[in-house]
């Protein structure tokens, strides 16, 4: 590699289909930038916004990448990045995990005994 960094045309497809980007990113971004910028340019008036990186994921070629890859690590034999490539982005339902298990534990600790049997 020359000292020139190589550049990827990326585009973010949304889950209602619609697309952020494509924009022009550094083979070394890591993955969170990229989770970063599409949450600045995330559009307002759609529903379950993500909030921070750990409720999106990206989807390429098949593969979930991972928080601290760059895209050069992510490039797979099968597919080559040139032109644009079109990431999916999947996003994390609001905390309705969270307070199920919330939920459970509480639950649970209404149904134990507190009697010492001496």
């Amino acid at each position: 590699m020359s000292g020139v960094q190589e550049q990827l045309e990326i585009r973010f497809r949304l889950p209602d289909g619609s697309d952020i980007g494509p924009k022009n990113y550094s083979a070394a971004t890591t993955v969170t930038t990229l989770k970063e910028s599409i949450i600045a340019e995330w559009p307002k008036e759609m529903e379950n916004q993500p909030r921070t990186v750990n409720d999106l994921k990206l989807i390429n070629a098949g593969r979930i990448l991972e928080n601290n890859n760059t895209l050069a690590e992510c490039r797979s034999p099968i597919c080559d990045l040139t032109g644009v490539t079109t990431m999916h982005v999947v996003v994390r339902p609001p905390s309705i995990e969270r307070e199920t298990k919330r939920k459970e534990s509480k639950k649970s600790k209404e149904n134990q005994c507190g009697c010492v049997i001496l």
